[in-house]
């Protein structure tokens, strides 16, 4: 759901939860709660935690998450899991 372009593999078997951190909402080391995260492939998750941005902009990166987060919300919802 993060869709980072040029990075993204699409998901499948490798999603995970990639949580979006905010100030406030976690400590050092505490993870935000689910709701405040998005299905990530590993590749998408490595760029926004910053294992391997592929000199993408920290912003792009952030705005990439934040819609992926959106996009997980609203799938759940469909889902009847929200």
């Amino acid at each position: 759901m993060i869709r980072v372009p040029g990075i993204c593999t699409g998901g499948g078997e490798d999603t995970v939860l990639a949580h979006y951190r905010l100030a406030g909402f976690s400590g050092t080391a505490l993870k935000p709660p689910d709701l405040m995260g998005a299905w990530a492939c590993h590749a998408c998750h490595d760029a926004v935690d910053g294992r391997n941005r592929q000199n993408r902009d920290y912003e792009f990166l952030r705005l990439c998450h934040a819609e992926g987060v959106f996009r997980t919300q609203y799938a759940l919802e469909k889902e009847g899991k929200l």
